[in-house]
């Protein structure tokens, strides 16, 4: 998926609905999370900021926490944070993440 269908895609996540003006300034989403952490099945309440403009996701934020960097992969993001691989996908709301094979996490999210 290319960064503009992602950037709507987040519009849509965001706004509920495409704005398709070209001088759109930046916008935000904020996704409350709950996976689930295996193997202790304990539920952890996580939090993600998305900023992006029409052209591309410029910063992404986990518990208030600047990550050092992402990638974009259709509507999916992938980071890391703490030694944590995380995968956020906008379209589906969902969260997966894994702990360097130790424990890993998967869960619902909700535009918050």
């Amino acid at each position: 998926m290319s960064p503009r269908r992602l950037a709507a895609a987040l519009g849509l996540l965001a706004a509920g609905l495409a704005q398709a003006t070209p001088a759109a300034s930046s916008s935000a989403v904020h996704l409350a999370c709950e996976p689930v952490y295996l193997p202790a099945r304990s539920v952890w309440a996580r939090t993600v900021d998305i900023a992006y403009d029409q052209k591309k996701v410029r910063s992404v934020l986990i518990d208030g926490v600047p990550v050092y960097t992402f990638s974009v992969r259709g509507t999916t993001i992938l980071t890391a944070l703490d030694n944590e691989r995380i995968q956020i996908d906008v379209a589906a709301l969902s969260w997966r993440s894994d702990f360097r094979g130790v424990a890993s996490s998967e869960g619902r999210c909700e535009r918050g």
